[in-house]
């Protein structure tokens, strides 16, 4: 039997088995709601079930898929690459690919970006922002947004200042403090002991679309700079044009010294992230032939 026509022979059997195997939970809230749907196709903004209904998918997975669900242009790249037989995931190499998607987000990105690092996921790409952060400026503190969502593993999640996300789950990593988003005196009294490695926030907070004041991300980047601090832009929910621009911090003219993209990187097909970097910390990061690979993973 096929994958197709065992996924066509058990379609409807979805909920029982995310309920007996997966999160039960999730299943109560998609049938509460009457979200307790069997979609059967998806193209551009829309899913369409087994009773030919269409709906417009407004949250698009969450902004995975900012060009629409099965791109054919996307699908036309993958299904090139799986037909080649490349020799993916040779550990003693470096992949053509790797190379080539580098090569297009330096060329895309704010000035001043030229080292990429890819991960499997948003929050992976914080997580390597915190790393590098901290080694390459000698300090451990992070700073962060009262609001922000930056994922879910335990140094981004340390990062997340939602409760509702936190709860149960410390401690968290040491060193992280919270301010308010859009405070910029806050922000100076958390940098100016020059002991802060980062300061990360979204440039929109995605969750509750919190849009800060015209002058707040400029400030909040000239008094990174003034103390010593790294600023991280959360570009996960809000690059790759997502907010008409290919990064929302150019609506502001901030040129960041880490920021992290993934989501709409994906196409929606493959889970990928990446971190876009400037030099000089990436160079100290992997600074010697022993470190090269200090941070990464299969």
């Amino acid at each position: 039997m096929s994958i197709l026509e065992l996924i066509e022979k058990r379609l409807e059997e979805n909920f029982a088995l995310h309920e007996q195997y997966l999160n039960p939970q999730m299943v109560r809230v998609l049938k509460t709601i009457g979200y307790d749907r069997h979609y059967v196709k998806a193209q551009g903004a829309y899913l369409f079930d087994n009773q030919g209904e269409k709906y417009l998918d407004l949250l698009s997975g969450f902004g995975v898929f900012a060009l629409g669900r099965n791109h054919p242009k996307i699908v036309q790249a993958l299904q090139e690459v799986l037909t080649a037989a490349l020799p993916n995931l040779v550990q003693l190499d470096a992949s053509i690919l790797a190379g080539l998607l580098a090569e297009r987000l330096a060329a895309i990105a704010p000035p001043g970006l030229e080292r990429v690092f890819f991960a499997n996921s948003g929050t992976e790409t914080v997580e390597a922002a915190i790393k590098f952060s901290r080694y390459a400026t000698g300090r451990s503190q992070i700073v962060y947004c009262q609001g922000g969502y930056h994922g879910l593993t335990m140094g981004s999640l340390s990062a997340t200042g939602d409760p509702h996300y936190r709860q149960g789950f410390g401690p968290f990593v040491a060193d992280f403090k919270e301010i308010p988003f859009g405070d910029l005196a806050a922000l100076e009294k958390a940098l100016i002991n020059q002991e802060v490695a980062a300061f990360i926030t979204e440039p929109i907070q995605g969750h509750g679309v919190r849009i800060p004041e015209p002058n707040y991300l400029p400030a909040a980047a000239a008094l990174c700079r003034r103390y010593g601090t790294l600023f991280v832009a959360d570009e996960v929910q809000t690059g790759l044009g997502r907010t008409g621009k290919i990064w929302a911090v150019e609506h502001w003219g901030v040129e960041p010294d880490i920021l992290c993209v993934a989501k709409a990187l994906s196409g929606g097909f493959v889970p990928v992230g990446a971190v876009l970097c400037r030099r000089w910390i990436f160079d100290r990061v992997f600074d010697r032939m022993d470190r090269s690979v200090v941070h990464g993973s299969t």
